[in-house]
């Protein structure tokens, strides 16, 4: 059974259905957010190169994962996968080729709807009133006071650090829209019908020149 269904012709632009997604593949995509986002007030140079590679990492392990949701589940058994991909070190060789090669297999209308996502963030006024609340509830479900200095920490590197923004941007589409994924997979089987996967409106990408090249790459905009 197709793992989605894509309707081209809808009056929202194309469509995409989940049809099942396994419990192990909705527990894994919320197993990935669970990351350490700082919870300092003052942000540094040094806290700013760690979010951007913290967020590489996030980036590449949401696509790695959408890339598993879009073929119907993970190569394997999901919880072997898990080992390598939850380490939260710094994203680096075979971990590296093999995440960034799962992203190159997303099909164009899966990709599109994590780019929606990333020029919907950078375009936006409430970019950081949106992304930064998902990171800090994500990754600190049970601990109120993380997750509260959390929201505070990245909403102030966004507003405030240019440079990290469109790192922001690019984690959050890649994490969020698996999420959405398996939302609307799980209204489905809850009460039929087409649940299609939602997203932000659509906006310009930025100029590729200005974009970090990672963020190109795992977005198929080289």
């Amino acid at each position: 059974m197709e793992a989605y269904t894509v309707r081209a012709d809808a009056p929202r632009g194309a469509l995409v259905t989940p049809r099942f997604v396994e419990p192990e593949m909705a527990d894994l995509v919320g197993r990935i957010q669970r990351v350490p986002w700082p919870q300092w007030n003052e942000p540094g140079d040094r806290m700013c190169q760690e979010v951007i590679e913290l967020c590489r990492l996030q980036a590449a392990r949401g696509l790695t994962v959408l890339s598993w949701l879009a073929d119907g589940g993970a190569p394997g058994d999901a919880r072997d996968e898990a080992g390598w991909l939850l380490t939260t070190t710094r994203l680096t060789g075979h971990r590296q080729r093999r995440m960034y090669g799962a992203a190159e297999r997303l099909a164009p209308p899966v990709r599109d709807l994590v780019i929606a996502n990333f020029t919907w963030a950078l375009s936006s006024a409430h970019g950081s009133r949106v992304t930064a609340p998902f990171f800090a509830s994500r990754a600190y479900p049970d601990d109120g006071y993380a997750a509260a200095h959390t929201t505070m920490t990245l909403t102030q590197l966004w507003e405030r650090i240019p440079d990290v923004r469109q790192a922001l941007a690019a984690a959050w589409a890649a994490t969020r829209t698996p999420a959405d994924w398996c939302r609307a997979a799980e209204l489905q089987a809850r009460y039929g019908g087409e649940v299609p996967v939602v997203t932000y409106p659509r906006g310009p990408y930025p100029p590729k020149s200005a974009t970090r090249p990672w963020i190109n790459r795992l977005l198929g905009c080289e």
